[in-house]
């Protein structure tokens, strides 16, 4: 919906700051709130802390990952009822920031409190955790919509591709810095394997007890500090829409009006409608495999916190290339097979990590830790299998992060440039209305299978069904013209 927001704002964005181009404090400020806010993502859900839950509060990683993908399920299931008609609502509903300071002033005491996950359950429960995390994805959703609808007015029209490219850089360094930090500070000190680290510390900074996994559950407080902090400026220095006085309900209901008005257009343009279709499926499944790959290694591959922090790491450096990939890929190719290579691609990937296990290499080849000598005497990453599953991880953070780069040069072309507003809009839907199918086909692999694999496999499925969708859209060439 960010670019429909984007596209009913653009009159009164030509008088707001920025309009040379430059980006003022304003737009600086708008990137910073999305650089302080994806750590939750990195930290939260993807790499420390939701595989601390799936394999230590929880104790089994199987059913950790059953649980945690049947509540994601509830968050699907919410965003996808809500979300939208908020973003098709957002003009009429005037002031943004006002709505966004009390999202912003829910998440970030809730992010706080999963600091009392701890592994004895003395603290909240494991239901407790996974509502809270439900919660705050929702908000997460909604924060999204009213910050991005926010763009325009922050940069100016003619600043906003640059403040949103700055948003993207800060969003990796921030996720890179609190990752590094936390392995520098909580997880490297005090082992035996980097007793001769000068540049580490002895023990874990301020007190922090391993055998109590607060280095896991110290990232909760680190995430709520980072986007405290960093959504402050925008409330104090980003310029906001003037208000409507319009009541909020009927702004809504006016905003469902005008989300079906953008469905049907959309309905009239055959190839674009495919294309849309065929990405609910393929965007939730390189959700799913964002989402999961953390608990899925915390199981499968045995991986401690530690190894974790450094996946993620080293992932999200290697991500950046997919930008690069995608750019190369639809300059070459043309958008469409782009796509095509980058679902194939991430499809396989999915393929070999199912292979892979600490005594087994891509199925075929039996590893025996105990008759091989180690890659390196370092405090991770010390076998062939983990550089493998590592390489896979790779492969899959390029392909991922180009696909959302080619999907959109896809859309462009697929669609009449009077278009765009309204294609975007419908763009942005079909990126949460299935939002739900990922955790709940992974939650009935799971449960049915009794395995990671099994739940993980299911993905399968939503990439495979994404693919064969482009396979009946014309267009998408290296030009605008049908191929």
């Amino acid at each position: 919906m960010t670019e429909l927001i984007q596209e009913a704002d653009l009159a009164p964005a030509r008088i707001a700051p920025g309009v040379d181009g430059r980006l003022n404090l304003g737009g600086v400020c708008w990137s910073l709130f999305e650089g302080a806010r994806n750590p939750y993502v990195i930290l939260i859900t993807i790499y420390i802390f939701m595989p601390y839950v799936a394999g230590t509060v929880v104790g089994d990683a199987v059913k950790g990952q059953e649980i945690i993908s049947r509540w994601s399920q509830y968050s699907g299931w919410a965003v996808m009822a809500t979300a939208p008609f908020l973003g098709a609502s957002i003009d009429k509903l005037g002031r943004r920031k006002v709505w966004l300071a009390l999202v912003v002033g829910l998440m970030v005491p809730m992010m706080a409190a999963l600091w009392w996950t701890k592994a004895d359950h003395t603290g909240l429960t494991v239901t407790q955790t996974l509502a809270l995390t439900t919660l705050i994805g929702i908000l997460f959703t909604y924060s999204e919509v009213l910050h991005n609808a926010l763009l325009v007015r922050a940069a100016g029209l003619a600043g906003a591709h640059k403040a949103s490219g700055l948003a993207l850089a800060l969003g990796n360094a921030f996720a890179l810095l609190a990752l590094g930090f936390t392995a520098w500070a909580f997880a490297l000190p005090g082992l035996p394997e980097t007793a001769s680290w000068s540049w580490v510390p002895k023990t874990p900074l301020l007190g922090l007890q391993r055998a109590l996994h607060q280095p896991e559950r110290v990232v909760a407080l680190m995430a709520a500090a980072i986007f405290a902090v960093g959504a402050l400026p925008l409330f104090l220095f980003t310029p906001d829409a003037p208000p409507t006085g319009i009541p909020a309900l009927t702004a809504l209901r006016n905003g469902a009006a005008d989300l079906w008005a953008m469905v049907k257009t959309v309905q009239r343009y055959r190839n674009a409608a495919i294309f849309l279709s065929a990405r609910m499926f393929y965007v939730d499944g390189m959700t799913a495999i964002l989402i999961y790959a953390g608990v899925y290694a915390t199981g499968v591959m045995r991986w401690r916190s530690l190894e974790m922090l450094f996946f993620g790491i080293i992932l999200s450096v290697l991500a950046v290339l997919g930008g690069f990939v995608g750019r190369w890929l639809d300059n070459g190719l043309g958008p469409k097979r782009a796509v095509q290579i980058e679902i194939g691609m991430s499809l396989l990937g999915i393929i070999a990590f199912l292979g892979m296990s600490p005594d087994r290499i891509l199925y075929f080849w039996p590893y025996d830790p105990a008759l091989h000598a180690v890659i390196w005497h370092g405090p991770f990453f010390r076998t062939v299998p983990e550089w493998i599953f590592l390489l896979i991880g790779f492969s899959n953070a390029v392909f991922i992060t180009a696909h959302y780069a080619s999907s959109r040069t896809l859309l462009t072309r697929l669609t009449p440039p009077e278009q765009t507003g309204a294609f975007f809009g419908v763009y942005a839907l079909s990126g949460t209305a299935t939002s739900w199918l990922g955790p709940f086909l992974v939650n009935q692999g799971t449960r049915i299978f009794k395995t990671q694999q099994g739940g993980f496999a299911t993905i399968t499925v939503l990439l495979g069904l994404g693919f064969a969708g482009l396979l009946f859209v014309r267009g998408g060439g290296a030009s605008r013209d049908p191929s």
